[in-house]
């Protein structure tokens, strides 16, 4: 069986998460992921082509964003928040509320 790369907690560079973060459809994933918690890959409702999302998993696991958990045929994607809190303490607490005050002015428009 085939094994994912995922980075130790301690190679985590900054520049990589700010870069993997700085994609709109990455940011929606992680929006999802954080609202829903840990979800397989085919139920996150993104509308994209299946190799643009596996290419969107791919930076943000590589990254070291999310875990992606194989079990079956299946992958099962989670944010690493332990593992941001650890590298970058807030970073992803700003960044999701940064999305969340997005959100909500453009309800308001």
């Amino acid at each position: 069986m085939r094994t994912l790369y995922h980075p130790n907690v301690h190679d985590i560079q900054l520049s990589t998460v700010l870069y993997a973060l700085s994609d709109p459809i990455r940011l929606r994933i992680i929006r999802n992921l954080a609202e829903c918690g840990e979800q397989s890959c085919s139920t996150l409702d993104i509308s994209a082509p299946k190799s643009t999302l596996s290419h969107h998993f791919k930076v943000l696991r590589e990254s070291g964003v999310i875990n992606t958990r194989i079990e079956g045929t299946q992958r099962f994607i989670s944010i690493r928040y332990t593992d941001l809190e650890a590298r970058f303490p807030g970073l992803l607490t700003a960044i999701l509320q940064g999305l969340r005050a997005e959100e909500h002015s453009k309800a308001k428009k």
